[in-house]
């Protein structure tokens, strides 16, 4: 026997009301994941708040001459929506599934068990101090200044792989019997391990010890990265001050893009010729411009602050390809220099598309 029109709409009725239940519950079940948008802008020729909210150079230089600039240098970031504490709802990832200028990744891959949201901050602080002060080495020594460096351990991370055998004050020399001059470099090398065991020569109270680590890889800004547990700093002897004021930023990918300011402030002339150009990338005392996550939510970023061109270290173009906002061009770079002379071409009008991009293949 058929059913009645009232019937049909009856049950059409009930699935409306059961979906809208499914959708309220889903809303409100924890999920495993966070979400990454594009973050703030910050042109490092420009200003920036201080912490009692006044405008302030992002860049002061005091001790010697600097040089009026024009266009933008801009440093991109990455926010992400989400903690342990309180993760994004299914909606909300739907949302974001939908939106290209956006991803959803594991929440362990950002906040990895066992690190509080507070320690996670503090580790990001400590990176972005670190990335300010071998962005300044990087720049002056592309000028030719001379710029002695110590690298030295300010804490260990608890249960990691250095807790308990490296100390607060040790200055680190070597690993593996290399050199080290700064904390870019160090970590690049343990990178380099792959996980395994290394030696490091570190001078504690006037004696020299050497400790062997074996690395633990975690994701660090969704990229894997091998780490021993320690904090460090690195104490260069530079010939003038150099103050870096960004607050509520962490980490080190912002490297690339002080140094190039700095470069800018100290020379003569326009460097970007007035061109609005952006970038990333980590950067280590000898210019060299290492990988960086959220690499796809900065290109949004620059291309909604307006920029033209984007610098992106050349080890992450794989992620860049097919990914690229219209009207922005992404220039690939492994080195300070590298960079400095493609912005040379851009400011000269030369032919951008001679220059090493992140293109579709």
């Amino acid at each position: 026997m058929a059913r009645t029109q009232p019937a049909r709409i009856g049950l059409g009725v009930w699935a409306l009301v059961v979906a809208l239940i499914a959708l309220v519950v889903l809303t409100f079940l924890p999920t495993p994941y966070v979400i990454q948008r594009p973050g703030p802008v910050y042109d490092t020729l420009g200003s920036a708040a201080s912490t009692d909210g006044e405008q302030v150079p992002l860049i002061a230089i005091d001790g010697a001459e600097t040089f009026e600039t024009s266009g933008s240098l801009n440093l991109t970031t990455v926010q992400v929506v989400g903690n342990r504490e309180r993760t994004p709802s299914w909606f909300e990832l739907a949302l974001a599934w939908m939106d290209s200028s956006r991803a959803v990744v594991p929440l362990d891959s950002v906040f990895p068990e066992g690190v509080t949201t507070e320690e996670r901050d503090e580790r990001n602080a400590d990176l972005m101090v670190d990335s300010q002060h071998e962005a300044t080495a990087a720049a002056l020594h592309e000028l030719g200044y001379d710029t002695g460096a110590s690298v030295e351990v300010v804490s260990t991370v608890e249960d990691s792989p250095a807790d308990g055998l490296l100390e607060e004050g040790d200055v680190v020399e070597q690993i593996d019997g290399a050199d080290v001059t700064s904390a870019a470099g160090l970590r690049a090398a343990i990178q380099d391990a792959e996980g395994d065991a290394v030696v490091l020569t570190v001078q504690r109270d006037g004696e020299e010890h050497e400790v062997e680590l074996t690395p633990e890889k975690e994701q660090v800004g969704g990229v894997d990265t091998w780490l021993i547990g320690i904090i460090l700093t690195t104490d260069y002897d530079f010939p003038f001050d150099v103050h870096i004021q960004l607050d509520n930023v962490g980490g080190p990918s912002a490297g690339m893009m002080f140094a190039l300011g700095i470069v800018d402030e100290l020379t003569p002339g326009e460097l970007t010729g007035g061109n609005d150009i952006a970038g990333t990338g980590t950067i280590d005392a000898t210019g060299a411009v290492g990988p960086i996550g959220g690499i796809r939510q900065k290109l949004y970023g620059a291309r909604d602050a307006g920029a033209d061109y984007f610098f992106a270290p050349a080890s992450n173009c794989d992620e860049v390809v097919g990914h690229v906002p219209d009207g922005l061009t992404v220039i690939s770079t492994a080195t300070l220099e590298e960079s400095l002379d493609a912005i040379e071409v851009i400011a000269d009008g030369g032919d951008v598309g001679a220059l090493p991009t992140c293109s579709a293949s």
